[in-house]
């Protein structure tokens, strides 16, 4: 503040007690009198018409001074009710100036955090938003940042409680970095899967975490040179250079099945999702695997593989059969409620986790995942990259664990 700034507020002392105006020498920057000319502070862009308040008056000049010295003052200035109630849409920064009586710079710069205002004025300006209801535009502060502080999840089904808590993970890690998520569902569909990802590039979204429905990602590749982060979750992508978050599908297959061998069972029937998920077909080979290892024959009349719709039907076909299996392994979590389902009750150890499974009797063995782990390692992984991580693609395989409480220590 220089000599001439300081003696300027001292000869506009009188003034101020005389009307509840900003003299501080640092909230002096112009308002224009017409509203609607004002350009847009720090890339904030009106939403509305300009207010609607009674006519301004100006402040009388001081001797020497230019138009230019003059900022505009709303009349009233303890009751802004004129101001908040011709506001059209969402108020904005001109609309919080006005009901303040000062000048639009300085609502930027309390809005903004900035230094140069006084702690009496940013009071003022902070009970005319609190009145208004004046709420920043975010989407304009962070795209001066160059990014939306969004990210886009695209799952498989988002009623299903495996993805259900997928989604939450992200949503956690995402809040914990600023960021919201927007997500939706593929329903397995390739199709699908690619238009919701490009729709949220479309809207700029910063990274992508996607649960893939096809082996087909060649649609990525611009996006990922414009500078979009992707990361494959659940099961790998069509793409090396993308990093991918899974379970271990093979290894927790493979001891469910080994488990029901402990007890005695040397006719273990399967009952997986379709051939064309990577998750049904790396657990069918976990079954294959420990069948092999044990021994025993892999018998063909005993595996079907498809949606849980058709599960009931090749239970009940396998266990009418001359020679039924004993223990029943399955590969997710609707399939083994589907199996349950169908009031037949042989040995059975499911893969997924899923609620009740401990309150029935008797309760459900299962090899259980962590998809709460899984949805945060991806997040976490893609704000890595985010923030400036390099190096190669990394592929992530989170272990399993065998929760035995009943129907897979059942006897033949």
């Amino acid at each position: 503040m220089n000599a001439d700034q300081v003696n300027t507020d001292q000869m506009n002392t009188d003034q101020m007690r005389a009307t509840p105006t900003d003299t501080s020498p640092m909230d002096t920057a112009p308002m224009d009198t017409a509203p609607m000319d004002t350009p847009p502070m720090d890339g904030v862009m009106p939403t509305g018409g300009s207010t609607a308040a009674p006519a301004p008056e100006t402040r009388e000049r001081s001797p020497g001074t230019t138009p230019d010295d003059n900022v505009v003052w709303a009349r009233d200035l303890g009751n802004d009710r004129a101001v908040s109630g011709s506001i059209q849409g969402r108020p904005t920064m001109k609309d919080v100036a006005a009901a303040a009586g000062v000048a639009l710079k300085t609502v930027s710069r309390v809005v903004n955090d900035e230094p140069g205002v006084s702690p009496a004025m940013a009071e003022r300006v902070a009970a005319a938003i609190e009145r208004l209801g004046y709420r920043r535009n975010e989407s304009a502060r962070v795209l001066r940042r160059g990014r939306t502080a969004t990210i886009g999840l695209v799952i498989e089904d988002v009623a299903d409680p495996f993805y259900s808590e997928i989604s939450r993970a992200v949503e956690d890690v995402a809040l914990e970095h600023g960021s919201l998520v927007l997500s939706g569902s593929s329903g397995e569909d390739p199709r699908r899967e690619r238009e919701l990802v490009l729709t949220f590039c479309d809207r700029r979204v910063d990274g992508l975490i996607i649960v893939p429905a096809g082996s087909d990602h060649e649609y990525l590749l611009p996006e990922l040179d414009a500078g979009v982060r992707a990361v494959f979750a659940d099961r790998p992508g069509g793409l090396a250079e993308v990093d991918t978050v899974l379970c271990d599908n093979v290894g927790g297959a493979r001891t469910g099945v080994a488990h029901l061998i402990r007890h005695g069972h040397r006719r273990i029937a399967f009952l997986g999702d379709s051939e064309a998920i990577f998750t049904a077909r790396e657990r069918l080979a976990g079954y294959r695997l420990a069948l092999a290892e044990a021994g025993l024959p892999a018998d063909e009349s005993l595996i079907t593989m498809g949606p849980e719709s058709r599960t009931g039907a090749a239970l009940r076909a396998m266990l009418a059969a001359p020679d039924p299996p004993t223990a029943v392994f399955t590969g997710n979590g609707r399939i083994t409620v589907a199996a349950l389902r169908t009031g037949h009750r042989p040995a059975l150890v499911g893969f997924d986790d899923f609620e009740l499974a401990d309150a029935l009797t008797p309760g459900v063995t299962v090899v259980a995942q962590t998809p709460g782990g899984l949805g945060r390692t991806a997040a976490e992984l893609l704000f890595h990259r985010l923030s400036g991580g390099s190096g190669p693609a990394e592929r992530i395989e989170l272990p399993t664990r065998l929760i035995p409480r009943g129907s897979g220590e059942l006897p033949p």
